[in-house]
């Protein structure tokens, strides 16, 4: 292994070196609170570095003064100097050869009670641990100046050896580095040959001399031994004697064995040089170099290979394949996508923990990976997905799929004594003619057929299909969600009100206007809700929109905050069942309100019964927590709910919105309008109000005026408008007329009614 390395000289070094003392300032303050600035001076007097800007000249000329003292290894640990009034302690700092390493000097504020200032004894006793914290620093910087050193005299060709294999035209999954690294080396240390293996990783990158069989042959017999002494060894390992040691039986050379670490200090390979023996031995130089450039190579693969699975990371795996795709390697035969999704992975980790998840990501890498055929490539993309790219007709990806999802749900076998069911969904797409947009479209399709083979129940394999129904929907929904995702990223979102008008028995009532969510398209249209939130709710988005339209709402009614004090009208701000189920956006809710300036009596939030009883318990908290605010709470849909009434009483809602399909009903179908009667009759005896929705002809509207409903909303009241436009009129909205529907009207509606 190399030499310790004892009585380390500190020499000028980089600033970035010394400025790593900055701690220990910080240390010796807490040890002595009088402690007015520490500086640190090499063994020839020059001060390093200092915990203060200005140092007087007088310390430096004492410094200077002592120095032939400090050398003496017989001279004690240290004294104590004034520089007038100021006690000023000075401090040897010596290597383990007792030789002068350097000179701390701590100043000290002078005690306004104290004639003198105190003993150097007492000053060391008290900063004793700090010294030697210090004192271990110290030597750890003078190691990696002795290392500095030692790399200056290698050939000058050795920094072009680092840098080069850096600043090359690489490929961009890190290969050619690492091969040019191991070419590099093979030249510059004069080896016969020289190996990477990772075998976590799958990789086994040979180089040599003469490009021969028998280098790679040498390294097949090897590989095994020089794995098992990388892992036992911290550094690197030189056996110079190719008739003794662990090699002398598998390859007639000298060898320097190199751990291959991570970043966090476990070794994951071996970087292997072979000599031979008719060439000069390795040296302790030659081991740091190979130690160097073994962190290099791992850096390399750190950044292109996933930690847990082995497999590329997603943007090595993406770059990879543009690569292929400008070379035309994808023109000359077919290729095709899976995309890879291990099921209920939640579930593994929530009963047995993630470490336990984090295993079966690396079997299901480690099985992938070991199947792959050659030219084939496979990345984890994200948590629990991977994708493949292989060179085969759709027909063999499907067959490769499904040896895939055989072969995962025997991974189970794996954790005996744990109840564990691993099993993955596959997607499977034909990859067509090669170009950028046809592969990101054939990747979209085979996530699109894993989608649907979980949709099927998991555990199978799905072959897009363009006349699928099923995975037609899931594909659209892709475009759809990337489409809203970009929306909320470029603010291409808008905000419509529609009026909410009193009946004239409710004049007393504030109108109420509901926001209702637009996307503007590519090209400036304005795309209603229906197109695009049935696929924002499947994927999980709504929480981010909700988000969004709270933003957006508080930021349009802040410059009319003045004005709304009075509460001329009231804004209904609708948010989802998934809303309501996300850890953090009630707390953004609550605290978007109470920031925004604007009286909260203002607001109406509207959640729908069916969310509301999905989630009953935590609606409670949330409804309750808007009422102590002062805002209003409705119940949207109200009448297509389980249980409706039954849940109604613990609710602390103000209105109840009845469903349109009722209203929509009301003059052909009688239950709907006894429907409405009867929600109408409850709400006034449980003093809430009701909103009928979907009003949309006059005769539906004297109706439901008719039932006694409260606020009426539909077509036949008004259409939706830009909110900003609403905003603009606001010293009009105290006048919003009513609903008004005289006795006679009220009459032949209900005659209407009963006939």
């Amino acid at each position: 292994m190399l030499d310790d390395m004892t009585g380390p000289e500190l020499k000028d070094g980089n600033k970035e070196v010394w400025d790593t003392l900055e701690p220990f300032a910080q240390l010796f303050r807490a040890m002595l609170p009088r402690l007015a600035n520490i500086a640190v001076f090499n063994a020839d007097g020059q001060m390093r570095w200092s915990s203060d800007a200005t140092i007087g000249p007088d310390l430096i000329s004492r410094i200077d003064a002592r120095l032939p003292t400090a050398r003496d290894p017989a001279s004690g640990e240290g004294t104590l100097e004034m520089l007038g009034e100021q006690p000023a302690y000075l401090f040897w700092i010596r290597a383990d050869d007792s030789s002068l390493m350097a000179v701390v000097a701590v100043l000290t504020r002078p005690a306004p009670h104290e004639s003198e200032a105190r003993a150097f004894s007492f000053a060391q006793s008290l900063l004793r641990p700090a010294l030697q914290c210090l004192r271990r620093e110290l030597i750890a910087m003078g190691v990696i100046e002795d290392l500095r050193s030692s790399m200056d005299e290698l050939d000058e060709d050795l920094e072009l050896l680092l840098a080069d294999a850096a600043d090359a035209n690489m490929a961009p999954d890190g290969s050619d580095e690492l091969k040019s690294l191991l070419q590099r080396m093979v030249s510059h240390l004069n080896c016969t040959v020289a190996a990477l293996i990772v075998p976590e990783k799958g990789i086994a990158l040979v180089r040599g001399a003469t490009e021969s069989k028998t280098e790679g042959q040498m390294i097949a017999r090897a590989h095994r031994q020089l794995v098992q002494i990388a892992a036992v060894n911290a550094h690197p390992v030189i056996l110079n004697d190719p008739l003794s040691g662990p090699l002398a039986s598998l390859v007639a050379c000298r060898a320097l064995v190199c751990p291959v670490r991570n970043g966090s200090g476990r070794g994951m390979g071996v970087l292997a040089l072979l000599r031979d023996p008719a060439v000069r031995e390795f040296r302790q130089r030659d081991g740091r170099v190979a130690e160097i450039l073994a962190r290099r190579a791992a850096v390399v693969v750190a950044s292109h290979y996933d930690a847990l699975s082995g497999l590329y990371t997603r943007t090595a795996f993406e770059q990879r394949v543009r690569a292929i795709v400008a070379e035309r390697t994808i023109h000359s035969s077919p290729w095709s996508a899976l995309y890879v999704n291990c099921d209920r992975l939640h579930v593994i980790n929530d009963n047995h923990g993630m470490h336990v998840g984090d295993t079966v990501i690396g079997q299901l890498g480690e099985m992938i990976r070991g199947r792959l055929p050659h030219g084939a490539l496979a990345a984890r993309i994200s948590g629990d997905r991977f994708t493949v790219l292989l060179p085969i007709e759709v027909d063999d990806a499907s067959r490769f799929a499904e040896s895939l999802r055989s072969g995962a749900e025997l991974l189970s076998a794996l954790h005996p004594g744990k109840d564990i069911s691993i099993t993955i969904s596959v997607g499977v797409a034909p990859l067509e003619n090669g170009r950028g947009g046809e592969l990101a479209h054939s990747l979209a399709a085979a996530e699109t057929a894993c989608k649907a083979a979980k949709d099927r129940g998991r555990n199978r394999v799905a072959t897009y299909q363009v006349a699928d129904q099923s995975i037609i929907r899931r594909f659209s929904d892709i475009d759809v969600v990337a489409r809203v995702r970009e929306a909320l990223a470029h603010n291409r979102l808008r905000l419509d009100a529609q009026a909410i008008a009193p009946f004239k028995e409710s004049a007393t009532k504030p109108p109420h206007f509901e926001l209702l969510l637009r996307m503007i398209g590519r090209d400036g249209t304005a795309l209603g809700p229906d197109t695009f939130l049935s696929a924002a709710v499947r994927y999980q988005m709504m929480a981010d929109i909700d988000r969004w339209v709270v933003k957006r709402a508080i930021s349009l009614l802040k410059p009319y905050a003045d004005k709304l004090q009075s509460r001329p009208f009231v804004v209904s701000i609708n948010f989802s069942g998934q809303s309501l189920g996300d850890d953090e956006f009630p707390d953004f809710l609550f605290d978007s309100v109470q920031k925004s300036g604007i009286n909260p009596r203002v607001f109406c939030f509207e959640l729908t019964e069916n969310a509301t009883i999905l989630n009953l318990a935590r609606a409670e908290v949330v409804m309750r927590r808007l009422r102590r605010m002062g805002c209003e709470v409705a119940l949207d849909d109200f009448g297509t709910g389980l249980c409706s009434l039954s849940y109604l009483r613990q609710l602390p809602v103000t209105m109840l919105k009845i469903d349109g399909s009722f209203v929509r009903d009301v003059l052909r179908d009688p239950r709907a309008d006894s429907m409405v009667q009867v929600i109408a009759q409850l709400a006034r005896t449980m003093s809430l109000d009701t909103v009928a929705e979907y009003v949309e002809t006059e005769e539906i509207r004297q109706r439901i005026a008719a039932h006694g409903v409260d606020y009426a909303q539909g077509y036949a009241i008004g259409r939706a408008e830009p909110f900003e436009g609403v905003l603009k009129r606001l010293p009009q909205l105290n006048d919003v007329p009513v609903i008004d529907i005289g006795a006679e009207e009220l009459a032949a509606a209900l005659a209407v009614g009963s006939g």
